[in-house]
């Protein structure tokens, strides 16, 4: 998703096996899923134990960078073969010889398995069957499978990426709950499943935006990508679709009313949507016969891949606040829009 930096050496190699920027970004939505818990309780029950709330964030994301950085480092040593085929990827670690193939094997299954064990130990079962299932979906049916068979690689193997808010919910239940009906789907509970499928939906349109213009080293590498093996314009078709689906899934009443009122709920549906509207926009606008820039970037692509990353942020941020307070979730609904009237006018203006 992300060129890594130019010759990391020594501990900055081995940070750069973990894919340091994806695990941000990831991590960053599991610890979002933490405070949309707690928040959620506390508007509930009056109650919220902010010490035990951090403690979790920081459990979860101390897991959640072994678990899933020894998951990226084992899917660098696999591709070790593709990856100097590539200009995204070959100055990671182990092509540019920063780091054998070997030593990245075993780093990579070493801090995978500490990051499970950690999960067991200072949350509970079901966070660490979640994140071993990530790891596990992640290096076997992606990395192994999927990546270099199917153009569907993306699409399903994405249900790996999708599972950090997963993982901060189950963290974020006490352990006496956890009797509740199904405690590995968290109950039935419907808010951590919004999550997920918000991250699942949007990782298509999200990595193919990029994959448009580097069709080619895709080609190149043997790595069945959507653009082309079915084409720009399928891929643009899907691309859309998963767009119009990221808009549907905001119609379904997922915020709890008991705990957030129907304005609340009705804040949340209207962010969901403007910012769904505003993101299928750019996908529309995507021209694959423009002319490319300095570096050799799709311009309208490139832009809807920086709107993507704009789009999830603020996706979750909203839930955030909506499951905060309700007044607070119209005052971000007013910003998301005068933020996007604003980023129009300018759009207009430099066209």
């Amino acid at each position: 998703m992300f060129v890594e930096d130019a010759n990391p050496v020594g501990i900055r190699a081995y940070m750069a096996l973990m894919k340091p920027r994806v695990l941000i970004l990831l991590q960053i939505t599991a610890l979002c899923s933490v405070l949309i818990h707690d928040a959620l309780e506390w508007r509930l029950n009056g109650e919220w134990n902010f010490l035990e709330t951090g403690q979790i964030m920081l459990v979860v994301t101390i897991g959640g960078l072994l678990s899933a950085g020894g998951a990226n480092s084992i899917n660098m040593w696999y591709d070790r073969d593709i990856d100097p085929e590539m200009s995204r990827t070959n100055r990671r670690p182990v092509p540019s010889g920063a780091v054998s193939p070997k030593n990245a094997l075993w780093f990579g299954i070493s801090i995978s398995i500490l990051g499970v064990a950690w999960f067991m130990a200072m949350t509970n079962a079901v966070a660490a069957f979640w994140s071993g299932f990530s790891v596990l979906f992640y290096v076997l049916i992606y990395t192994m499978w999927l990546k270099r068979t199917s153009t569907q690689n993306i699409v399903i193997g994405g249900i790996a990426g999708a599972t950090p808010p997963i993982i901060g919910w189950a963290a974020s239940i006490p352990a006496e709950e956890l009797s509740i009906t199904n405690p590995f789907f968290l109950g039935g509970e419907p808010l951590p499943w919004l999550m997920f499928a918000l991250i699942f939906l949007w990782t298509p349109p999200h990595f193919w935006a990029l994959a448009l213009y580097r069709s080619s080293e895709y080609e190149k590498a043997g790595v069945p990508m959507m653009p082309w093996v079915k084409g720009a314009d399928r891929t643009l078709l899907e691309m859309r679709i998963y767009g119009l689906l990221l808009i549907a899934i905001a119609a379904i009443p997922w915020m709890d009313t008991a705990a957030v009122g129907t304005e609340g709920a009705v804040a949340w549906t209207a962010i969901a949507m403007i910012l769904g509207i505003w993101y299928f926009r750019t996908l529309l606008m995507i021209d694959c016969n423009e002319e490319v820039d300095e570096k050799g970037r799709i311009p309208s692509a490139f832009h809807s891949f920086k709107t993507s990353l704009y789009y999830l942020a603020l996706m979750f941020i909203g839930l955030v606040i909506c499951a905060l307070n309700t007044i607070a979730s119209m005052v971000f609904l007013a910003i998301v829009v005068l933020m996007i009237v604003k980023n129009e006018v300018k759009s207009r203006q430099d066209a």
